[in-house]
């Protein structure tokens, strides 16, 4: 392919002989030689005992980063993904690596003006507007505890459970003063409907069985879950008058018709939102149909492992490791980066989209402009400018964002006539 640059670039002399001094200076100290101190051994007793290939290893991890120096002050190419390299030939004298580097591939949009996407007029219904006003008392419902009523669809019980699968105690299947609210699907089918009409400090018996689709060692099988029912809790919904209203921090609103009028907007507002995502997305998936590109599969390889990272924090912040997620869903690593691959084909093509139009519109901003734009940045996140220019890398990333920006607002533009 075209933008595949393979390059060599040799160290040698003076380059070469302090990549090896410098591992020398390392691997002395751990030798031992007999009538030596340790990190003492003179480098000539050293390269008689071990030989100078002993210090390549060491010498070669140094040298790669002055020969990547070299390569980008001799070449001015820039690489899309992490250039590869490859140890070619080494001796005392001299090394030789071979950089693989990879550049953004030719581009071509045939058209991405008046595409024939529509964007769809935001419209609020009845319906969603007394779901949303629901909602709202949802939120500010007050919990409080039934003492003699029974378990009803959306409340909360407190219970202890013990679960025993072939008479077994079920692993992590145990609880005490869990709390649980019934509807929230949270425990496997039945167990939650089975609480249903019972009372405060009874004991409940539920003879129920795992999904077919559960982990592999409990799909199907029958489970036995003992519960005890410490606590019922209920919510009140608030009335809808004006303490409900200054509740929800809507000062100016006295009746229901203003808050009927305001959810209205909330929710006009928030589908305007949508809806405008989803016409840029249709635009870039009608743009890209006109998109004329090669792309590497190692490119295709950085933009997957790059979605793996981001879905691995995702993971993380609900307690499970990447490792545990394969052995809940029974899959590997083969199998998340090939489930990934189209997703990140998709990314890659918007991205080349995006980045032509900017090429092709001469989007470009001043310095002036960036920093300025990264001023404004650190004042909304409530950071200094240093800590905004640090998390970017640089105020070129600035910079590439603004661009990216600017060009899909011209999308739009282009086809909102």
């Amino acid at each position: 392919m075209k933008n595949v640059h393979e390059i060599e670039i040799k160290l040698e002399g003076k380059d070469w002989e302090t990549c090896l001094d410098n591992a020398f200076k390392e691997e002395v100290k751990e030798v031992k030689i007999d009538g030596f101190r340790k990190g003492m051994v003179p480098k000539e007793v050293y390269l008689k005992k071990f030989g100078i290939e002993s210090l390549y290893p060491k010498a070669v991890n140094e040298a790669i980063g002055v020969a990547y120096k070299k390569l980008f002050e001799e070449n001015k190419l820039v690489p899309v993904i992490e250039p590869s390299v490859d140890v070619t030939g080494i001796s005392d004298g001299s090394v030789i690596f071979k950089f693989t580097i990879i550049t953004k591939p030719e581009v071509k949009v045939s058209s991405y003006k008046n595409l024939g996407v529509k964007k769809e007029a935001a419209k609020v219904s009845k319906e969603e507007i007394d779901h949303e006003i629901e909602h709202l008392r949802e939120d500010l419902a007050e919990i409080v505890v039934k003492d003699n009523g029974e378990v009803t669809e959306g409340d909360t019980v407190v219970i202890d459970f013990d679960g025993f699968v072939d008479g077994k105690a079920l692993e992590g299947g145990k609880g005490e003063n869990y709390p649980l609210e019934i509807g929230s699907h949270t425990f496997i089918p039945g167990f939650e409907e089975g609480l249903i009409s019972h009372k405060k400090d009874e004991e409940v018996t539920l003879n129920l069985k795992f999904p077919e689709n559960y982990v592999e060692d409990l799909k199907g099988k029958d489970v036995t879950f003992k519960v005890k029912i410490h606590e019922i809790k209920t919510k009140v919904l608030p009335e809808i008058n004006e303490e409900f209203y200054e509740d929800l921090g809507l000062t100016n609103v006295k009746t229901k018709e203003e808050f009927t009028k305001e959810v209205e907007k909330t929710l006009k507002d928030r589908k305007e939102h949508e809806l405008d995502d989803k016409f840029v997305d249709d635009l870039l998936e009608a743009a890209a149909k006109n998109l004329e590109v090669e792309i590497n599969p190692e490119i295709i390889d950085s933009e997957v492992h790059r979605m793996m990272e981001g879905y691995e924090r995702q993971l993380k912040m609900q307690g499970i490791s990447l490792e545990q997620y394969y052995e809940i869903t029974g899959t590997k690593h083969e199998d998340l980066h090939k489930q990934m691959e189209p997703e990140a084909i998709k990314n890659i093509r918007y991205r080349y989209v995006i980045e032509y139009i900017a090429d092709n519109e001469k989007i470009d901003f001043t310095e002036k402009e960036v920093e300025a734009k990264a001023k404004e940045m650190a004042e909304n996140y409530g950071i200094k400018l240093e800590e905004l220019i640090n998390a970017y890398g640089s105020l070129e990333v600035v910079k590439y964002d603004m661009k990216m920006h600017r060009a899909l607002e011209i999308l739009k533009e282009s086809n909102e006539k």
